[in-house]
């Protein structure tokens, strides 16, 4: 029997209480959820939940940032899979709305990440995810001759802004998989205003 290292079990441990922070959370909401509801789901004690997170909030951020992972594996593949630039852009932000539908998701990243994490905590770390895969795309657009040149910087955080606001409307909906297609639309003819499809 092959004995694993202090680290190893370390991080098995942290990874199932990720794993049922997402779960919990995503489930029940920040409020309502306790770190012993975590740790149970986990199947730690109380004590380890909080020897690896030193508490809640920290653990929701733990969650929050698996969640924009998740979304980022899929952006990267879509990136990898089409051949054209303007097509992956295109792909991907329909992606991201279609994930919006995803209740945990909504729940996590949509709707309880704000509050806890306050909005410029929010920002600061999905600009190390969503919104930094955006902008590389439309520097390949760009690079490619599909888009024009100018601050990227901004056209990606209007375009991530429009993108977030068209999952806040589905994270709002009574109907989120009825209004999909018509916010992916328009979310569709914001971003062709912003960047130049090839003709």
């Amino acid at each position: 029997m092959i004995r694993r290292t202090q680290a190893e079990r370390s991080d098995e441990t942290t990874g199932r209480l990720v794993e049922a922070a997402r779960e919990r959370f995503g489930a029940t909401g920040y409020a309502p959820t306790s770190i012993d509801a975590v740790a149970a789901a986990a199947g730690v004690t109380k004590g380890a939940a909080y020897h690896h997170f030193g508490g809640k909030a920290e653990l929701f951020r733990a969650a929050f940032v698996a969640e924009l992972e998740a979304v980022d594996a899929k952006l990267l593949a879509i990136a990898a899979e089409e051949a054209d630039v303007w097509a992956a852009l295109r792909r991907g932000c329909r992606t991201f709305l279609e994930h919006c539908l995803d209740p945990g998701f909504r729940q996590i990243v949509l709707l309880d990440a704000p509050a806890v994490l306050g909005w410029e905590t929010v920002r600061e770390i999905e600009h190390d995810h969503m919104l930094r895969i955006l902008r590389d795309g439309l520097r390949m657009a760009v690079a490619a001759g599909l888009a024009p040149d100018g601050d990227l910087d901004a056209r990606a955080q209007l375009v991530f802004g429009a993108l977030c606001e068209g999952g806040m409307l589905l994270a709002r909906s009574k109907e989120p998989a009825a209004d999909l297609p018509g916010i992916a639309a328009e979310a569709d003819r914001l971003l062709s205003a912003l960047v130049t499809p090839p003709r």
